[in-house]
């Protein structure tokens, strides 16, 4: 296919890139009384276009891109699930290169970050949680992606994935507006665990991100995972764990703004985002969502890999009483895992993957080791294990009681 494409604005540099595209995204806020400023951005999206017309492409490109014909291969459709949980798949691909299918639908909602302060937010979501729901695949296989932007959204989204080879991770590709769909294809050739995200352009990339759009993909080797000498390794389930950090504004009498609709915080939003201080550091998308009724749940003697996702700032995942027998920190399953750590590193923009057999019952706290994050802003999530105590690996010998004399 011979694709012509003359841009209707000189070349323009990174830093125009990414300032026009955010108005044009900010542009697409519909729904509400114009303010000023949405005024503003609404006349530049008419002189601009949509953000993905402000690509840094030069004014006439031809670009011959002959067609993949994947007719021979089997096509399956994944079914996506809310995390903590994650789609069923094969550890060991029973098959050669597929086509998976996966339809992300977005949705912008109100959701309850503290149920104790009151904080909310209109989450901007794929699939309507926090994170977005995660794909699995195996490594040589291809994502086609149908991304759908329903009527009742406000604004224009797209999708980014880090998994994914070409300019902008698809980003340039997949802008919808509400009431549009699209369809991308990428080929999974990097094994490991990866961020997903939305990035419209220009300030709506942090505010988007910011909001909870943002979710992960798991490249599968085709013969699985493998420890530093080859040998295969298994798991029993995987727990998906998506930490969100929230920048919610707050009144003169430092309470919770409430807004009646998806972007009506828009600007007070990126004022607080500007300080860099987090109000909120949470787990699937609220304070508690991983303790009590959504605690973890396994058994002693389960293997259980823990895929862990920031896509904005760096974290310090750490599992209180157990470890990472195997670590695959930065997220790549073609290196060998290190061993044996206790607390590991992620990445802002970034996820990784532990592994660790539970060996004793009871609650364990799955925590960031800034601790003040973990108690005070609620990136805290449990693990409940059942099973029989072992007393070689740990024993009370005496209860609390007075001292000794």
């Amino acid at each position: 296919m011979t694709n012509k494409f003359k841009s209707p604005l000189p070349l323009p540099s990174r830093r125009d890139v990414l300032k026009y595209a955010g108005l044009a995204g900010a542009a697409s806020v519909v729904g509400a009384t114009a303010t000023p400023t949405q005024a503003k951005y609404r006349h530049a999206h008419k002189v601009l276009g949509r953000s993905k017309a402000l690509l840094p492409v030069a004014d006439s490109v031809t670009v011959n891109a002959p067609e993949v014909d994947l007719s021979h291969l089997p096509r399956v459709t994944q079914e996506l699930v809310a995390p903590p949980f994650v789609p069923a798949h094969d550890q060991v691909a029973s098959t050669g290169p597929r086509v998976v299918e996966v339809r992300l639908e977005i949705e912008e909602k109100l959701m309850v970050v503290d149920e104790d302060t009151g904080a909310e937010v209109w989450a901007l979501t794929y699939g309507g949680s926090v994170p977005g729901p995660m794909i699995i695949c195996h490594e040589g296989d291809y994502v086609e992606v149908t991304l759908v932007n329903p009527p009742t959204s406000v604004m224009e989204h797209n999708v980014d994935f880090h998994a994914s080879t070409g300019a902008l991770g698809g980003g340039g590709l997949t802008h919808v507006y509400p009431g549009e769909e699209v369809v991308l294809r990428w080929k999974a050739t990097k094994p490991g665990t990866f961020v997903y995200h939305c990035a419209p352009g220009g300030e709506m990339i942090p505010y988007h991100i910011c909001h909870g759009m943002n979710g992960a993909v798991m490249v599968l080797p085709r013969d699985g995972l493998k420890d530093g000498e080859g040998n295969p390794l298994s798991y029993d389930k995987v727990v998906y764990i998506g930490e969100q950090d929230y920048y919610l504004p707050m009144d003169e009498d430092g309470n919770f703004k409430t807004y009646e609709f998806a972007g009506g915080d828009y600007s007070d939003s990126l004022a607080a985002m500007r300080g860099l201080v987090p109000t909120h550091v949470v787990f699937n998308g609220a304070v508690g969502a991983l303790t009590g009724e959504g605690a973890l749940k396994a058994k002693v003697g389960e293997t259980v890999l823990m895929v862990h996702t920031q896509a904005n700032r760096d974290s310090r995942p750490h599992l209180i009483g157990g470890h990472a027998d195997f670590l695959w920190e930065g997220g790549s399953f073609s290196d060998a895992p290190m061993t044996g750590f206790e607390t590991w590193f992620i990445r802002g923009g970034a996820a990784g993957a532990a592994m660790y057999t539970f060996k004793q019952p009871g609650v364990y706290a799955y925590v960031t080791h800034n601790l003040i994050e973990a108690v005070l802003l609620g990136a805290t999530g449990h693990f409940v294990v059942e099973g029989q105590w072992d007393n070689d690996l740990m024993a009370q010998l005496k209860e609390p009681g007075p001292i000794s004399t």
